[in-house]
């Protein structure tokens, strides 16, 4: 096919050699087949702000740093020179959490250069070296989905264990690639997790609980479709806790279990509170008015 002009410089660098098709097109970017000499792989195409969709940024670019004092500035500002920077250090986080995730052993397409806007990344693959599908396009037995939960709740430890949340894991950006087994066996198909614009800092973010929460929700959610087991399991709070409290590795065995503890309310404290916040409320208004 004839090359996008956002992938001509990778070409005219060396770092790709053709354009083979495009794959998919999503709320964040394109993604293109393309040859790397006898390799195949993956080119991530972001699309500008004015052209995506995604919703809620804010809460996923919490507490980012921009090193840049000038580039933090001018963000700050919201001035064109700052939404460009913005773009790029938006752009920037996926790459630099997919390093971190590839380097902490999560099973995340393996990123080989950035250039321009560009990701140029690991083709993940089905066994007849196809694109792999997504999860929302496969049924699964029993067995399987119980299999396939207990690596991604695995995975999602991981994660957060090198300090990322995901924040908007679901069946639509977890692929199911096939792994060759070794002597000629058969091999087998696993899932490899996709799509981590905004994935935050477990530590800087507020938000990073709720999100992991739901990230695990999702996950129970979708399998239990198949394994209906899995419903009644509650691993998003069991693993926050053990976060929190310091006492999460990767070998830290899970029980899906998780005792919530009640207190009693204090009405009158609550009540206070709420007569404070009313009467704030009511002399600022007054404030204003004067």
């Amino acid at each position: 096919m004839k090359t996008p002009p956002r992938l001509q410089c990778l070409v005219e660098e060396g770092l790709i050699d053709t354009v083979v098709r495009q794959l998919m097109s999503g709320k964040e970017a394109m993604v293109f087949v393309v040859r790397c000499g006898d390799e195949v792989r993956c080119a991530k195409v972001y699309k500008e702000a004015t052209h995506r969709s995604f919703r809620q940024a804010v809460d996923y670019t919490e507490n980012r740093k921009v090193k840049n004092s000038r580039s933090a500035r001018a963000i700050a500002k919201g001035s064109k020179f700052g939404r460009q920077e913005q773009e790029t250090a938006w752009q920037c986080a996926e790459v630099d959490a997919l390093y971190r995730l590839a380097g902490a052993g999560v099973r995340v397409p393996q990123p080989y250069n950035f250039c321009d806007g560009v990701l140029l990344m690991e083709l993940v693959t089905d066994a007849n070296g196809d694109a792999a599908p997504r999860l929302n396009d496969v049924a699964f037995t029993r067995e399987q989905a119980l299999s396939h939960h207990k690596t991604l709740i695995s995975e999602v430890v991981r994660m957060l264990c090198a300090g990322v949340v995901h924040g908007d894991l679901s069946e639509f950006n977890i692929l199911l690639a096939h792994t060759p087994g070794f002597d000629g066996t058969q091999g087998t198909d696993g899932p490899v997790i996709i799509d981590l614009p905004q994935a935050v800092d477990a530590a800087g973010n507020n938000h990073a609980q709720r999100m992991l929460l739901r990230d695990v929700a999702n996950l129970r959610d979708f399998f239990g479709q198949f394994a209906p087991a899995l419903l009644t399991t509650d691993y998003g709070p069991e693993i926050w806790s053990l976060y929190q409290g310091g006492l999460l590795s990767n070998s830290t065995a899970l029980t899906g279990r998780f005792d919530r503890a009640y207190a009693d309310v204090d009405m009158k404290a609550v009540l206070r509170e709420i007569d404070d916040t009313l009467a704030e409320n009511d002399a600022r208004k007054l404030r204003l008015a004067c």
